[in-house]
Formats: C-alpha cells, sequence, structure tokens
C-alpha cells in the first residue's frame, strides 16, 4: 500500500503546475454556447438522455463516446468541468509517462510535462474547447504508461489495447497512435525467431485488446437496430474527410487525387526505416516519441483540414521532443530538431489556424470585474451568439419539451440552448448539405410539421421552405434580422408535393 501511495506522490512543482493549468481553465467555464462543435455533442448528448437513438435517430460522425461524455453533462458548464478533470488528470499521466521515459532526468520531466500541459490547456490550439482530441489523449497516454512500464503479460498488453480502442471510440485517429508501440517493440528488441514469435503474439494480443470494445459497440447497434447508420456515421463517413478541403480533386483519378496523403505515408514509412536502421545508436525515448510523432502527424493532416484542436494528438509527442532539445547535452539534442521541424513544419504548410491567447484571458478579466457585462461578453465570441440565445428563449417559452422545431442556417447552438430536436436527424447544417438534401428536408418537415421554423440570416436560399411557411405558419418574431414562425394550426397537414 506504502509503495502504491508514493507512485501517486505528487511533487511540488507539478501541484502548482495543475493548480496553473485548472486556473487557465475558469474562463472556459463560463463561455457561452457558440462553439459549434460543442453545440453538436451537447445535442446528441441530450437526445441520448431523452432516450433517441444515436446515428438512427439523431447524426454526427464520430463515435459514442464523446455523445455519451456530453450526455453526462447535461450542459455547457458541466461539460467544461468534466473537461478540466479529464485534463488534470491527463497531465498527471503524462508526468508518469516521462517519469518512465526519464527516469533520472527531472529536468526532462519538467519541461515535458509543462509544454504539455500548456499546449493543452492554452487557446492556441483550442485546448479551452471540449473537442475529442483532449479526451482521447489521456486513455493513449495511460496505455502507453501501462505497456512501458510493467510486465508484458497477457492481461496488461490486452488492456492496453481497450484503452487505445477507448480513445478510438472518442475519435477515430487516435487508433494511428497504436503502431508506436508496435514499432518501439520491434526496434528495441533482439530479433531472434524467439523473440520475433514473442512480439507477433503480443501484438496480436495488443490488437485484440483494441477491437473489443469497438467489436461491443457494432453488436450493441446491431441489436438496436442502427448497425449500418453506426458504421457509416462514425467509420465509414470518416473515409469522405480525407483530402476533402480540396473538392475540386473529386473528378481527378486514384492516385492524383490521393498524392498528397501516399507523400505523406512515404514520409511515415521512411521515418521508419531511418529510426530502425539508426536504433543501435539511438535512446529508446527518442525511437518512441518520433515515431509516435510521426504517426500522429498523418492522423493530424488525413482530411487536411485546419482546425488546430487536430494538433493536439501531437502535443505529447512534440512536449517529449522538446524535452530532449532543451535538456540533453548529446547528439540527440540535435537529431531532436529533425523531427520538431517537421511538426512545426505541418501546421504552417497546411494553414492551420491559431487563436489568440491574450484576448481570450483579458476578456474574461473584464467580464470579471464588470469592466463589460455579461451580453457584452458573448458578443466577443461572435455577433450571433446573443440572438441565438434570444430565439432558444422563445422557443422554450412557446414550446413543449416534446415539440419539433426546425431552423435553417447555423442551427446547432439554437437546439443545444433550447433542448429541442428537428423533425429531421441533422442538427448541423452542413450535415444536411453533405448526407442530405431539401426534398428529404421537406419531406421530413411535412410528415411531422414542427412548431416553430427559424430561418437565420445569411442561410442558404430555400424556395420551397419560405412557400411552405407562407402557407401554414404565420411569422411571429423578427429578432436580430432572424424570422421566427409559429404553426398556424397544429393538427393540420400541408398536403404540398414537391
Amino acid at each position: 500500500m506504502k509503495t502504491f501511495l508514493n507512485k501517486l506522490h505528487t511533487p511540488t512543482w507539478l501541484f502548482v503546475l495543475l493548480s496553473v493549468v485548472f486556473i487557465l481553465r475558469i474562463p472556459s467555464f463560463f463561455e457561452p454556447y457558440s462553439y459549434g462543435d460543442e453545440m453538436i455533442y451537447l445535442t446528441l448528448g441530450e437526445a441520448i438522455r431523452r432516450g433517441i437513438p444515436l446515428y438512427s435517430g439523431i447524426h454526427d460522425n464520430k463515435p459514442p463516446l464523446l455523445y455519451i461524455t456530453a450526455a453526462i453533462a447535461g450542459s455547457l458548464f458541466w461539460f467544461k468541468a468534466i473537461l478540466a478533470i479529464w485534463h488534470l488528470l491527463t497531465v498527471f499521466l503524462f508526468w508518469k509517462l516521462t517519469e518512465a521515459l526519464f527516469p533520472k532526468n527531472k529536468v526532462a520531466q519538467v519541461i515535458a510535462t509543462t509544454i504539455f500541459a500548456l499546449l493543452t490547456t492554452l487557446p492556441l490550439l483550442e485546448g479551452n474547447i471540449a473537442n475529442a482530441e483532449l479526451f482521447m489523449i489521456g486513455p493513449t497516454i495511460l496505455a502507453f504508461l501501462i505497456l512501458l512500464t510493467l510486465k508484458p503479460i497477457f492481461k496488461n498488453i490486452f488492456f492496453g489495447g481497450v484503452l487505445f480502442s477507448v480513445s478510438a471510440l472518442f475519435k477515430i485517429p487516435a487508433a494511428f497512435d497504436l503502431p508506436a508501440i508496435v514499432f518501439l517493440w520491434l526496434a528495441t528488441t533482439k530479433l531472434t525467431v524467439k523473440n520475433i514469435k514473442q512480439m507477433s503474439g503480443n501484438t496480436l494480443i495488443l490488437i485484440l485488446g483494441f477491437a473489443a470494445p469497438i467489436t461491443l459497440t457494432i453488436v450493441w447497434y446491431f441489436l438496436r437496430g442502427a448497425f449500418g447508420e453506426y458504421l457509416v456515421a462514425a467509420y465509414l463517413q470518416n473515409f469522405g474527410y480525407l483530402s476533402s478541403w480540396r473538392p475540386d480533386d473529386v473528378q481527378k483519378s486514384f492516385l492524383v487525387k490521393n498524392a498528397p496523403l501516399l507523400l505523406r505515408s512515404g514520409v511515415v514509412f521512411v521515418g521508419f526505416l531511418i529510426l530502425f536502421w539508426k536504433r543501435k545508436r539511438l535512446s529508446k525515448e527518442f525511437i518512441f516519441a518520433t515515431s509516435w510523432l510521426l504517426l500522429s502527424l498523418f492522423a493530424v493532416t488525413l482530411s487536411e483540414r485546419p482546425y488546430p484542436h487536430y494538433l493536439i494528438q501531437s502535443a505529447p509527442a512534440i512536449s517529449i521532443l522538446l524535452s530532449i532539445l532543451f535538456s540533453y547535452k548529446n547528439k540527440e539534442q540535435v537529431l531532436a530538431i529533425i523531427p520538431l521541424t517537421l511538426a512545426f513544419f505541418v501546421p504552417y504548410y497546411f494553414n492551420f489556424w491559431r487563436y489568440p491567447i491574450l484576448p481570450y484571458y483579458v476578456r474574461f478579466y473584464e467580464l470579471a470585474t464588470n469592466k463589460i457585462d455579461k451580453s457584452e461578453y458573448f458578443s466577443t465570441f461572435g455577433g450571433q451568439v446573443p440572438r441565438n440565445y434570444k430565439i432558444a428563449e422563445f422557443i422554450v417559452t412557446s414550446t413543449k419539451k416534446e415539440d419539433k422545431v426546425f431552423i435553417w442556417g447555423d442551427a446547432s447552438p439554437i437546439y443545444a440552448l433550447s433542448r429541442r430536436f428537428p423533425p429531421i436527424k441533422y442538427v448541423a447544417d452542413y450535415h444536411i448539405k453533405d448526407f442530405s438534401n431539401k426534398d428529404e428536408v421537406m419531406n421530413a418537415i411535412l410528415s411531422d410539421m414542427p412548431i416553430v421554423i427559424v430561418i437565420l440570416p445569411g442561410s442558404d436560399s430555400f424556395p420551397e421552405l419560405e412557400t411552405f411557411l407562407r402557407d401554414n405558419y404565420g411569422l411571429t418574431q423578427a429578432i436580430e434580422g432572424a424570422q421566427v414562425w409559429r404553426l398556424l394550426s397544429p393538427g393540420v397537414r400541408a398536403l404540398i408535393s414537391f
């Protein structure tokens, strides 16, 4: 018991760091309902609480754990609070990982953990947002910690695979981190027939552990009659993200269209070859961090989309390599520059967005000191935020909990705020554009006429809906350019063919 407590002992510097991380997260507890992804997660979480089946009854294109977490939270504040606790545990686990990698180098532990904590907390990479990346890196780090520190017996390896699977059930790209441990085994094991057989067996156990939770979710949704929708939404539709930032390439041949992806695969392959070739001259921690970085950068750039929270997946490996750069006094200090150059080149080449850090905290300070009021503060997150709150308030006060509403435009914040659902399973406008069409929307509205329909300013033209509204709804309010229509006679179903 004493040994176990010693393992959980937190040094003073780490306690201070964790305290700073928590303080830096306080402004996130006061953010409005505004960030699109969070709004989708909360809406699907509310759907789970209401018994609406995921994927068949309501749609998004991630595995279920993020929506289940949002369902447990029940509100944006508690979603952020769960993230804060989860992240503090993740930072602690990362420190334990650095202890395993740098057992005699306290400076390296401090540098790596501090860099990791800041990269995953500050708004620069959207560390303040409850995105999948911040949830999935925790189980991944714990998996590596178990596989690097415990005996390579069945239960430890299998549980490591389960943890990788948990990460992937938050977001599929997490699966690309798993091969890093397999490559480390390959690079640090003497290649005898016996060792190769043992390593192959361990890899199989790891894969079985990884497959187990995912298989259980497949069985679960199969038994609930949503196997096809789950398979497509959580897994197959993600392939549509590959190179989706280059829509003009759709008509090109496979090789031409996927040339950038194949090139990046080649970079990973060559990187692994070099690491394996020079493995006897490199330390275990350098091989591990570099292979992890190569794989995570490949996952980060799969879609070529410039969302900064994608880079959080690479933050652990970057932090370890930076600690080697700043704390080592050997050739690996210089060699670390090579993978780190790649790590900094990727966001530059793909023009990843960056969010300013200081203004985020300054505007919260102004709110906390009453220099600006709540409405002004909310407006700093986008001029549409106060409008969305007013629309949601109208919906809540004029409809029942079970009533359907429909918002044409950037709908997810209003659905999340009002806790109401549309007659279709899509709660984001881009989901309708990508996976549905206007005819399907109109058919759904006709079969389950919403009590309230809102047309947001700047939304795409929808002549069929406009005609339908004039015949069946009355314009109740105009809220900052948004048209709020209410059903004139709920018992009447308009017979309109499109």
